[in-house]
């Protein structure tokens, strides 16, 4: 952590007190000549606040004035006027969009039954369109230089109670803008009401058009780089002579944050979390602290560090987010953690060891640079093995060619020595093999398809190591950029009748392919195409060259990595992971498995951390409504929801947390497509009694039950 820390750590500081004579001796009295005063964190980007109140019926913190019809509804909200939407209207897109992009949200699903703006803390539908009056604050965080400009959010519900408050984080999943947990953390936090602390931790929905210079601003409206300055969320850092020539070379392509910035924002997202905290602190005392001296605009401090139950919660990059704030946290802004599926980078100790049902995992606890990498090269390939048939098709691609970029990619990686095999068949059974090997689990094996057709493994490749290299957008690292390209065809270069810079806030993810824009191919044909059809085996040498930025030992990428590194060392908080067995995103075995191993050395008696793995469980529940996911997997976002209510009540009234386990739930099975509709059958409840399910950990050492 820095080390900003909000409040002066004195006796005033500390004072909560509510009558006014109690007032007056802690400082608060208008008569105190020196009172301590609410004052804005150093790290806020002086007149970047912004407040907004909702009244819970036109518009709303949870959804936009949408309500639970709204949210549940497959067409997206529309634009006034579509060349110029409003904040407003860009912001009830996002929210729109990021709910629904990480749960389930069809018709025999979950939504409106087991969560949903309608459903009660307790799972019962009582709350209508379940909107959420109250208050919303937004401001830039920055180290002063204008390029960080990483957005954070407070949202307190007019629920909050002041006397008994509570902070929950909502740190984006991915490299989602600043809503991008809302449906994962933010609507628990709501419901209870909890002030919820949101931050798109410096990678977010940043975006520049390079021709034309348009960026985005904090609350998604355009503006050009040079109108926008340092308000601008994110601008390429490019000389005018460099971007003449890259933009005749390379038309109609675009330079996204989280890829490009050329900090390497990963580092960060730990602070980042804690300063959304910090800020939520800051929030609550200007809504709650009496006023100093009779000004209206200073308030005093009620709460100080520590003072509020805190959980940092969310999933995905935002868990591995939340988890690295609780390790860097050393003034007590957190209570408790409850992650999803956290994306964590680990210093694996070689003492740290993963068992499954009393064998060896034979890669554990590796990096993502490392595992996304080699999936990347691979999976096109074992998408094809024995094990693997009858995967869900999750691409637009006609089956024919997606078949002809298997067989292609196969023969490549034959040929280059990554894979052994005289035929097809056997290269794909071995590509399958060797990802068992690097730690994917069997129980993924139909999912490779699935993450390479539907791009999140391309996309993440591809975005990622031009983060860890500190790449520039005119570097086309590996010769691969982001453009738009021809809808049959491919071909980049293809300049949009719609610029999606008009709605890259409020529907964009921050890792392309997004919002109309590719993932490309520079090399073939000329000029580059989508980087599916630009060779017949999918950009084989650009992929391989990804590869090898971490196998031959690319210092840049060395440095990054070992920067985002973390120990899994809570300082004794109570926590809970929550992730799925079958995850072929962020395999279990190099994130929560590992990291429990590393904590019970890092904490070992003092550890309060509890692992729950989920059996036909994956990464992306919003998949749920596809044929093939529905008959075969659950939603985790259901145990995630589970989790946060066992950790409110230990915290709330001392309960236990169950033990670490293997919840052995039910597919729905059916017919694909048709899925019946999911129940109370198929998702059994955390035990505090696990059994013979129960996760074993000791000295190092998780033998996870098979």
């Amino acid at each position: 952590m820095t080390g900003k820390l909000l409040f002066r750590r004195t006796a005033t500081a500390l004072c909560f007190a509510t009558t006014s004579i109690l007032l007056a001796a802690c400082g608060h009295g208008d008569d105190h000549p020196n009172p301590t005063t609410n004052a804005l964190p150093s790290f806020i980007v002086s007149g970047s606040v912004g407040t907004t109140s909702y009244d819970g019926n036109s518009d709303d913190l949870l959804t936009a004035g949408l309500g639970k019809t709204g949210l549940g509804s497959a067409t997206a909200p529309v634009f006034a006027n579509a060349a110029s939407p409003s904040a407003a209207e860009l912001r009830r897109l996002a929210i729109w969009s990021n709910y629904r992009a990480l749960v389930d949200m069809s018709a025999n699903g979950g939504y409106g039954r087991f969560w949903g703006p309608n459903v009660d803390l307790n799972g019962n539908d009582t709350l209508g369109e379940g909107k959420i009056a109250g208050t919303e604050y937004l401001a830039y965080a920055d180290d002063g230089s204008g390029k960080q400009n990483v957005t954070l959010m407070v949202q307190v519900p007019n629920t909050f109670d002041p006397n008994n408050p509570c902070i929950v984080t909502a740190t984006s999943s991915g490299s989602r803008g600043v809503y991008g947990a809302i449906s994962a953390a933010g609507e628990w936090g709501l419901k209870r009401g909890c002030a919820v602390a949101y931050t798109d931790k410096g990678s977010g929905n940043g975006a520049e058009e390079m021709e034309t210079g348009l960026v985005t601003l904090m609350n998604g409206t355009l503006s050009t780089a040079t109108g926008a300055g340092t308000r601008s969320l994110f601008t390429a850092n490019v000389t005018s002579g460099a971007l003449a020539s890259f933009n005749t070379g390379f038309p109609n392509r675009y330079a996204f944050k989280h890829a490009h910035s050329q900090q390497n924002p990963e580092q960060d997202w730990g602070r980042d979390t804690l300063e959304a905290i910090q800020f939520a602190y800051w929030a609550l005392n200007q809504q709650f602290a009496p006023t100093v001296n009779n000004n209206a605009q200073q308030h005093g401090v009620r709460y100080g560090a520590g003072s509020i139950t805190t959980i940092a919660a969310s999933v995905s990059n935002g868990g591995g987010a939340s988890l690295a704030a609780a390790e860097q946290d050393t003034q007590g802004w957190i209570t408790a953690v409850v992650v999803g599926e956290p994306q964590i980078n680990l210093n694996m100790a070689s003492s740290a060891k993963v068992f499954e049902g009393g064998v060896a995992i034979p890669a554990a606890g590796a990096p993502l640079a490392d595992y996304m990498t080699y999936a990347n090269l691979l999976q096109p390939c074992a998408a094809d093995a024995t094990a693997a048939a009858g995967a869900p098709y999750l691409t637009a691609l006609p089956l024919a060619t997606t078949q002809a970029i298997r067989a292609a990619r196969c023969a490549s990686l034959a040929a280059g020595g990554f894979v052994s095999g005289a035929d097809e068949p056997s290269q794909a059974n071995d590509a399958l093999a060797k990802l068992h090997a690097a730690g994917y689990e069997a129980d993924s094996d139909v999912l490779h398809a699935p993450m390479w057709d539907s791009q999140a493994v391309p996309a993440v490749a591809v975005t990622y190591a031009n983060a860890y290299t500190k790449s520039s957008v005119t570097d086309n690292l590996c010769d691969f950029s982001f453009g738009t390209t021809n809808a049959t065809t491919g071909a980049a270069g293809a300049t949009p009748a719609v610029s999606p810079m008009l709605s890259v806030f409020g529907l964009g993810n921050g890792v392309p392919p997004t919002n109309g824009i590719s993932l490309v191919y520079n090399v073939s044909p000329a000029g580059g195409a989508d980087h599916r059809l630009a060779t017949a085996d999918a950009s084989f040498t650009g992929v391989s060259c990804l590869r090898a930025l971490w196998t031959s030992g690319d210092t840049r990428m060395q440095q990054s990595v070992n920067a985002i590194r973390v120990n899994a060392n809570l300082h004794g908080k109570p926590a809970i992971i929550v992730q799925g067995r079958s995850d072929a995103l962020v395999p279990v075995n190099h994130a929560s498995r590992a990291y429990l191993a590393m904590n019970s050395i890092t904490e070992g008696s003092k550890s309060q951390l509890s692992f729950y793995e989920v059996m036909n469980g994956q990464h992306f529940d919003a998949f749920l409504s596809v044929a093939g996911f529905d008959t075969r997997f659950i939603p985790v976002h259901y145990y995630n929801v589970q989790a946060l209510n066992l950790m409110w009540n230990h915290l709330k009234s001392g309960a236990p947390l169950p033990p670490s386990q293997v919840i052995r739930t039910v597919p729905r099975g059916g017919t694909a497509g048709s899925a019946p509709a999911l129940t109370t059958a198929n998702l059994p409840a955390i035990s505090m009694s696990p059994g013979s399910n129960a996760i074993q950990v000791a000295a190092g050492a998780v033998n996870v039950p098979r």
